[in-house]
């Protein structure tokens, strides 16, 4: 089975709330990472409309942070957990979800992240997210996976940093050409799936859906990567 893993900002659901659920709809993912996930009022019958939108559930994401990680019928959820990020003053408070699912006989461990705006922040809390998601994968006998806005570009520390442990999919198996930021005229690819090296990248790139809804929806566009059975 081919598992399909997406990454999508949906900017606290501020915008086409109906657009958002058909773009989730026409992604058919198997595990969604969220950025931007509702964290204020009803923040958590917010996420639970947000997923059921595209015939998932929530796995793992803990309100403060606003990170999220939903999952599909088609895998087999073990485990869920978030985990808030290094404070740093005068910014705001980032975290990890991370959610282990199991289908056919393969584990994999995924993280959600939505790193800041600071440079100094992002790599320290991606170093940090990183280190966390190995070891529930390590605790689970899983591979790792990260998916999230990285908020700076494949030349940057943080991003680097992200690609020298886990492998940067859309390079690999690239589909489209990667822009995710912003939705409405895309200019640069600030959004990410990082994937463990033994899982072959089949595809990589924005996923398709309605153009009007992509743009009615939020201000990022959705990643979604294919990836395959593991390499032995």
């Amino acid at each position: 089975m081919v598992l399909r893993v997406a990454g999508y900002n949906v900017r606290s659901m501020k915008d086409d709330v109906a657009a958002l659920g058909r773009v989730i709809s026409a992604v058919r993912p198997d595990v969604l990472c969220v950025q931007e996930a509702p964290r204020f009022l009803c923040w958590r019958r917010r996420r639970g409309q947000l997923a059921a939108s595209g015939g998932l559930t929530v796995a793992a994401g803990r309100r403060l942070g606003g990170v999220a990680v939903l999952v599909g019928p088609r895998v087999r959820l073990l485990h869920g957990e978030g985990h808030l990020l290094r404070c740093f003053l005068g910014l705001e408070q980032r975290a990890v979800a991370i959610a282990v699912v199991e289908t056919e006989g393969r584990r994999v461990a995924v993280a959600s992240v939505h790193l800041d705006l600071d440079r100094g922040a992002r790599l320290c809390h991606a170093t940090e997210a990183l280190t966390l998601l190995r070891a529930v994968a390590d605790r689970f006998g899983a591979l790792p996976v990260l998916a999230g806005d990285i908020n700076e570009q494949s030349h940057e520390p943080a991003w680097r940093h992200l690609a020298g442990h886990l492998t940067d999919c859309y390079p690999v198996s690239p589909r489209g050409d990667g822009l995710t930021f912003p939705a409405r005229r895309p200019g640069k690819r600030i959004d990410a799936i990082f994937a463990a090296a033994e899982l072959p990248v089949l595809s990589c790139g924005v996923a398709e859906a309605d153009p009007a809804d992509l743009v009615a929806a939020t201000d990022h566009l959705p990643v979604v990567a294919e990836l395959g059975r593991p390499r032995p």
